[in-house]
């Protein structure tokens, strides 16, 4: 095959072609290395390619094959790591200029995992600063770009393994998602994208959002997303706050089928504005569903409103962690998280644990539906990828910080910690990919990969290709 089509081989495809010894681990990693030296200047989607490092990781695992040792899951697969996470030896900036120069000495517990499992790191993906919006630029890193256009965002705050699943720089790419980070970037980009249940990946620093920070996989096919999650999840002596149980065999039972399930469908969840064409691709991919043997209705949930709240708690959240940089970094920082800095330190205590009570109640506001149903199907976003440049579309609110409006499908479901994912749902008449996000019952995160695949099934989507070539 040509390197290209190597460098879209799903991971799932090119385990067994690595044990069969009918794919090089060195060649499969020299491919991605030159997709990625080729493309990342368009499309800024790796920061830190560690290039040797992985070259080295993939002579290892080439003799571990030739000479019949034990292969890990992963066995001489690339991936990447998202900037905002520990990774040893390899620099971790979070897209910020005050740490620039960051070299942990450990991994995070899921990049020590994929490393276990013979996965081959191939660098760090970008973020905007700490990851703190939905948009691809950074201050330190610059701006990440849409492999469908250029001209357009990726999303965030995964904004690099989002352009990078899709512009086929590797099968793997890790995300986080305290508002969107993964579903947003996905769904534009046209690529498949999982937040688990929260806790389901052990994190370590713990994120200083009050629980509502999840990583997850960032793929081509479910499959892929399966596979990865399957190494990543577990409990984690590091993490306190990771779920106590292992992970279901989200591979072998991957393909069950969804017949039967009753699956309820929001096209605008009782009121939130999504633009015209994403609504009409987004209804015709629910309606799916039906096709596969669901009892689908619509709903109008009536969940409470929560812009003003996650304003609170996203602002406030942000001084918390970061305006102790403001007197030495103020006029190297982002501007917007400056502003969003500055908004948070307007609150007092008694706002924050109040908006803080209020979250916690959300979950009775959203349990209801889930005791009926085992699905619910939404636009990933309200909106398709937009110029770079911009915090929000031409025609929608325009503000110093707050960009949640365009992505209030996403946030509320960090709130509940449950899991979530998007599909690639269709085009828009511009050629840009739209997202359908499927919210699972809380830890039924083997559900939402079995739905998603079953979709994936009926409605391939991997064939489809950004112009790149």
């Amino acid at each position: 095959m040509t390197d290209a089509e190597l460098c879209y081989t799903p991971a799932t495809e090119l385990a067994g072609l690595i044990r069969a010894k009918k794919v090089s681990p060195v060649e499969l990693t020299r491919a991605v290395l030159a997709r990625s030296e080729r493309l990342n200047p368009t499309l800024n989607a790796v920061c830190t390619l560690t290039a040797e490092q992985a070259l080295e990781a993939a002579r290892e695992a080439e003799d571990a094959v030739m000479r019949g040792r034990a292969l890990g899951p992963l066995h001489g697969i690339p991936f990447t790591i998202k900037d905002l996470a520990f990774t040893k030896g390899v620099r971790t900036m979070s897209g910020s200029c005050i740490f620039a120069e960051r070299v942990p000495e450990v991994d995070a517990p899921f990049v020590r995992r994929l490393r276990e499992a013979g996965g081959v790191m191939l660098g760090k993906t970008t973020t905007p600063e700490f990851g703190w919006k939905a948009i691809g630029d950074s201050p330190l890193t610059g701006i990440s770009r849409n492999p469908w256009n250029p001209g357009m965002t990726t999303g965030g705050s995964s904004a690099g393994a989002g352009a990078a699943a899709a512009a086929g720089l590797g099968p793997l790419h890790q995300g986080s998602d305290g508002a969107g980070s993964i579903r947003i970037p996905s769904g534009f980009c046209g690529i498949y994208g999982l937040k688990p249940s929260y806790g389901r990946v052990p994190m370590w620093p713990i994120s200083n959002n009050d629980y509502t920070s999840h990583v997850g996989p960032m793929t081509r096919t479910v499959a892929d997303a399966a596979l990865m999650l399957a190494v990543m999840a577990g409990p984690d002596a590091w993490d306190r706050t990771a779920l106590d149980a292992a992970p279901d065999d989200y591979v072998g039972r991957l393909r069950t089928g969804v017949k039967g399930l009753r699956v309820a469908w929001s096209p605008d969840l009782a009121g939130l504005r999504v633009d015209p064409e994403v609504a009409s691709v987004v209804e015709a991919a629910a309606h799916v569903f039906e096709e596969l043997g669901c009892v689908v209705e619509e709903v109008k949930p009536g969940f409470a409103d929560s812009h003003e709240l996650i304003r609170c708690l996203w602002s406030a959240h942000a001084a918390g962690s970061y305006a102790q940089h403001l007197p030495r970094w103020r006029e190297r920082m982002d501007p917007g998280l400056v502003a969003c800095i500055e908004d948070g330190l307007r609150y007092t205590a008694r706002d924050y644990i109040e908006a803080r009570g209020r979250k916690l109640a959300s979950w009775d506001s959203v349990r209801p539906l889930f005791e009926k149903y085992a699905l619910l199907l939404t636009p990933t976003t309200s909106v398709a990828a937009f110029p770079v440049g911009r915090l929000n579309p031409e025609r929608w609110p325009q503000h110093a910080w707050d960009w949640l409006a365009w992505a209030s499908f996403s946030y509320p479901f960090n709130f509940t910690g449950q899991p979530a994912a998007t599909v690639p749902a269709g085009m828009t008449p511009g050629g840009l990919p739209v997202g359908l996000q499927l919210v699972g019952r809380l830890f039924a995160d083997l559900t939402v990969l079995q739905a998603s695949a079953a979709f994936e099934a009926a409605r391939p989507w991997a064939q489809r290709r950004p112009p790149l070539e």
